[in-house]
């Protein structure tokens, strides 16, 4: 078989299906289906509009929480783990037996330690000086 590689800083969303697609086969095929299914959890101002949050997927039995983000008014007020338990909750309804996050800020990483996660992993050095971590947690 011939294969010419081409390097894009704009695939097109069929060329990203493509790549989900047969890696999601591959995975499937090899370990059974993921199960994936998003989840997010907003923080609404008093308008509705969405402010922040928490977004991620289930799959496999996890949840693995991609973004979390508070506005600089509601830091500090324990909003982080309540986006956490929400999501955490949502993810045990699902059968989640753990969960698993990663920051280089070192405040969110306090953060996700009183939320009961333990670090598994780190990259030092990932950025400005900081240390990347990985984290997880029972359900």
């Amino acid at each position: 078989m011939a294969a010419d590689l081409s390097l894009t800083a704009t695939p097109s969303s069929a060329d990203l299906d493509v790549i989900l697609g047969g890696l999601s086969a591959f995975n499937e095929a090899d370990v059974g289906p993921a199960g994936r299914e998003l989840l997010a959890v907003l923080i609404r101002d008093e308008n509705g509009r969405t402010i922040g949050g928490l977004s991620g997927y289930t799959a496999w039995g996890w949840l693995f929480t991609q973004l979390l983000f508070i506005p600089e008014a509601l830091q500090g007020k324990g909003m982080a783990g309540q986006l956490l338990e929400m999501a955490e909750a949502e993810a045990r309804r699902r059968g989640c037996q753990g969960a698993w996050i990663d920051t280089f800020n070192p405040n969110a990483r306090k953060a996700y330690m009183r939320q009961g996660y333990e670090v598994f992993g780190e990259l030092p050095g990932f950025v400005a000086g900081r240390t990347r971590t990985f984290l997880k947690k029972t359900l």
